[in-house]
């Protein structure tokens, strides 16, 4: 290497903004997904670091690990392991964050820390609460992923959200997201829409050939509605129209095995990753979610030209056309049954999906939402 190339080479170093997002583990999730969507941006003068907070080791735990290899992002891994225990483990991680954060900050001197959810946002500002002088030359974002925050921890809550607002670092990425945290909180943060990428399709093994297949896929916890799923799947167990695939894991997930585990009419499979490779071998997605920041599954479906069938619920009606037909209100189980009735295979429905194409692609470009966050990191 020549000694003007040496210099070039260390003046891009020196240049370089180094951008840590913060997420609370290697799996599936929506804003995991829209890290790794940001950390994949090609923009010259960003160097992207992934950090986990509590340490995954699901079946997919891997799968994610090679797409950030694939991508060229840097990535390090949490200590504390995951354990399923009402928050415990996630809470404790967030506290001892600060321990093992700390070697790796002072050797990146990262210019950016971008936190996901409510665990990684409690870590960050603990961290810095811990080590306030860092915060000179590293600037806090923190995107707001969902209308509802520190569902039974509102004291700790506030105090992180007091953190988050003195250094103006919030981004709420719909209207919905927007407008509750400005009613609680008394700040209106600007809004990134999550970006997506469409995804070349294949198709999905499971498909039950003769009949409607209707997808749910997410965690299975009590914010994605899964009272409703069981009730709306049961209403139907004996239809032969009807194949139901429920693909996810979380705290509900021995409610799904005892009431829909012997039903005939339905597969219960574990999370699938890179599933939005799959989509359109589906006939529907229904998503009765009680609420949602802005859905990445929702987008990912219209992209895929799937039709969803959703609760209007703050966070995932944005992700549909004003008039789409196939939402229901509240939750009423009357409206999912009026509108199940009136279902056809999708083939015989291209319309809708042609429609929820159109308007994904026109919104919720990913593109777009890399070079707004990268102006985010600049200003």
């Amino acid at each position: 290497m020549s000694v003007l190339s040496l210099y070039c080479y260390l003046c891009i170093i020196m240049r370089m903004k180094k951008v840590f997002h913060i997420i609370s583990h290697f799996d599936v999730g929506g804003a995991e997904r829209v890290a790794v969507n940001i950390a994949k941006s090609k923009t010259e003068g960003f160097e992207y670091h992934v950090v986990e907070l509590i340490r995954a080791r699901s079946r997919v735990t891997p799968v994610f690990i090679a797409e950030l290899d694939d991508a060229g992002i840097r990535y390090h891994r949490a200590c504390v392991p995951y354990v399923r225990f009402h928050y415990v483990f996630e809470r404790l991680a967030a506290f001892v964050f600060p321990l093992w954060f700390l070697p790796l900050f002072l050797k990146h001197r990262p210019a950016v820390i971008h936190s996901h959810t409510e665990m990684p946002d409690l870590a960050v500002s603990w961290f810095f609460t811990l080590f306030p002088a860092l915060l000179k030359g590293c600037k806090p974002v923190r995107t707001i992923h969902n209308t509802r925050l520190w569902t039974g921890m509102k004291s700790t809550g506030r105090r992180v959200e007091r953190f988050f607002r003195r250094h103006n670092a919030n981004v709420a990425i719909s209207p919905s997201v927007r407008n509750c945290y400005e009613e609680e909180y008394g700040q209106r943060a600007p809004i990134i829409y999550n970006g997506v990428a469409e995804t070349p399709q294949k198709p999905y093994e499971g498909i039950v050939r003769g009949k409607i297949n209707i997808l749910f896929a997410g965690r299975l916890e009590p914010q994605k509605g899964i009272s409703t799923l069981i009730q709306i799947i049961k209403r139907f167990k004996d239809s032969d129209r009807f194949h139901f695939h429920v693909i996810g894991d979380g705290s509900l997930r021995r409610d799904i095995e005892s009431e829909l585990g012997s039903l005939s009419s339905v597969t219960l499979h574990a999370p699938v990753h890179g599933l939005a490779a799959c989509l359109s071998s589906f006939d529907y997605l229904l998503m009765p979610s009680e609420f949602e920041g802005l859905s990445i599954m929702s987008i990912e479906a219209s992209l895929a030209g799937l039709p969803v069938i959703a609760n209007s619920c703050p966070g995932l009606r944005d992700t549909l056309p004003p008039d789409w037909p196939l939402c229901v209100r509240g939750n009423d189980l009357g409206q999912y049954v009026s509108i199940f009735r009136t279902l056809e295979k999708r083939a015989d429905n291209c319309g809708l999906s042609v429609k929820a194409r159109q308007f994904a692609k026109e919104k919720f470009g990913i593109r777009r939402m890399q070079e707004a966050y990268e102006a985010v990191y600049l200003y």
